[in-house]
């Protein structure tokens, strides 16, 4: 594939200041960028992210007092409606 990118003249100074040329610098990057992002990361992460999610929100559940089944009836939450 071939990209044109246009590279800011204070970037390319800095880059040969290091002895570097700007263009094998910048494919260097990119390079590096692509090797390093796997393809399938999105919903792998989304999935750990959500594991560790409810991890966390069950955590000291045991600390919880039960409830009698009658706190969860329709009644016991519109008591104070007609």
């Amino acid at each position: 594939m071939q990209i044109t990118v246009t590279i800011p003249d204070e970037l390319a100074a800095q880059v040969k200041a290091r002895g570097l040329e700007p263009q094998s610098y910048v494919e260097s990057l990119i390079d590096d960028a692509a090797r390093t992002t796997p393809a399938t990361a999105g919903p792998v992460k989304r999935k750990r992210d959500m594991e560790a999610f409810f991890r966390a929100m069950a955590a000291y559940s045991d600390k919880i007092p039960q409830l009698p089944d009658e706190a969860f009836t329709r009644e016991s939450f519109y008591q104070d409606h007609d």
